[in-house]
């Protein structure tokens, strides 16, 4: 395969040409949530000579033909909408770790990584950007034999992790926009529980949240905030709104101050273009954005995140339904943590106090089979649109009645009764 030493003596293959490079037995990782390098999926999925070959990435947006069986084997960090039905027949599997961990699976070898497919911004100065999804595929550019760069103008020169371009043995081209997603606006369930999540968040905050309705209706109701900080994994556009505002600026921050820091996006074009050569923004390597060490040096450090069940002693679960994995663990117990251990940060679990269908999701017990993302010990502050309680230092049976405040009022008389024939008194 192809060195390359010099900006100007760079050449481009076919995509066909470029897979070639993949042995049966290989494992191969990919960029991932809007970066995914379809065009080498594609073109790899399309060899009928291979087996045995093992897929690994964060969650994925787009076909994901490598999930389907037969000689390909997806494996997934996170098990997104595109793979959840090829899991739950057999056909993919879940690897669980904290997204902190993902890298080090790769640096240290107890993962193997033979090919790295990654897409990646146009050159500058002998470097690329991983642009909107850095994740661990910086850990996945250093350990692979063989690395393969996909260049698209579409890709955001995003600075933070920058790549060599000389890097890659391989290099090809593509032009296809980057995967965009709207989300839904937020309910007037949403809203109230962001206007909970608000009044727990100081001026001068630094925060972590995901993407969706309820992380934007977080978002909304932090209008009236000031100089807030934004340390995450991965941000979208109700963030942008307050950054644009001023609200987010970064001020506070003691690490990365004036700054926005995140290790993936996935939003409307209008994300991917204010990351585009942004000094305002450090697009990292999981490795630092995830870390519990790092994301503790930030006074106040707020984390919200959500949850499937939550059982009367606080453990959540936020990966699978029952026995069914539905998302994965993501980056929840690395912010969970880092906040806790946070100067006057704090930890919240936020969500609705009933499923879409009604389902209640605070209950006595965790469905059979379900997996704790965040273990009872680590939970700190809960929130649903019926109020906010904060469980650190707190019994089991403190904790059934706290929770029980703010489970929907038609679930409540069950849940009692639970937590009495539990502990014998409430």
């Amino acid at each position: 395969m192809l060195i390359f030493v010099d900006v100007s003596e760079l050449r481009f293959i076919e995509a066909q040409e470029a897979v070639k490079a993949v042995r049966s037995g290989d494992h191969v990782h990919l960029s991932s949530i809007a970066s995914v390098p379809h065009i080498l999926v594609e073109a790899l999925c399309e060899r009928t000579d291979l087996r045995d070959v093992h897929f690994h990435h964060f969650h994925t947006e787009g076909p994901a033909p490598y999930a389907a069986g037969g000689a390909f084997f997806d494996q997934g960090f996170f098990v997104g909408p595109n793979v959840r039905a090829n899991v739950a027949e057999g056909l993919a599997d879940y690897i669980p770790v904290n997204l902190f961990e993902t890298q080090a699976m790769y640096r240290s070898g107890a993962l193997p990584c033979d090919v790295a497919m990654v897409q990646v911004s146009e050159p500058e100065n002998g470097m690329v950007s991983l642009g909107t999804s850095v994740d661990c595929s910086v850990a996945a550019l250093e350990v692979a034999r063989e690395r393969i760069g996909v260049v698209n103008p579409n890709v955001p020169f995003a600075g933070g992790s920058l790549v060599p371009v000389s890097r890659f043995t391989a290099l090809v081209r593509d032009n296809r926009p980057l995967i965009t997603k709207t989300y839904a606006e937020p309910s007037a369930t949403d809203l109230e529980i962001g206007r909970h999540c608000a009044g727990l968040i100081p001026d001068g905050a630094c925060l972590q949240m995901g993407i969706g309705s309820m992380p934007n209706a977080i978002c909304a109701c932090l209008k009236g905030h000031k100089h807030l900080g934004l340390h995450t994994e991965m941000f979208s556009d109700g963030a942008l709104e307050l950054i644009r505002a001023g609200v987010i600026d970064g001020s506070a921050k003691a690490i990365d101050t004036g700054k926005v820091v995140a290790s993936f996006l996935l939003g409307s074009e209008d994300v991917y273009r204010f990351v585009d050569h942004n000094p305002a923004v450090l697009m990292m390597d999981i490795a630092y954005t995830n870390d519990p060490r790092t994301i503790a040096q930030n006074p106040g450090m707020v984390s919200i995140n959500s949850a499937i069940e939550i059982d009367i002693t606080g453990q959540v679960s936020a990966d699978s339904i029952g026995t069914r994995i539905y998302s994965g663990t993501g980056g929840q117990l690395d912010f969970v943590r880092g906040a806790k251990y946070s100067r006057g940060g704090k930890a919240i679990i936020a969500m609705a106090s009933r499923t879409s269908k009604g389902a209640p999701k605070i209950v006595p017990m965790l469905k059979p089979g379900a997996g704790v993302v965040t273990p009872r010990a680590d939970v700190q502050w809960v929130v649903t649109e019926f109020g906010a309680v904060n469980l650190y230092g707190k019994s089991l049976q403190e904790r059934a009645r706290l929770l029980i405040s703010i489970a929907h009022p038609n679930d409540r008389e069950a849940l009692e009764k639970a937590a009495f024939e539990r502990y014998h008194r409430l």
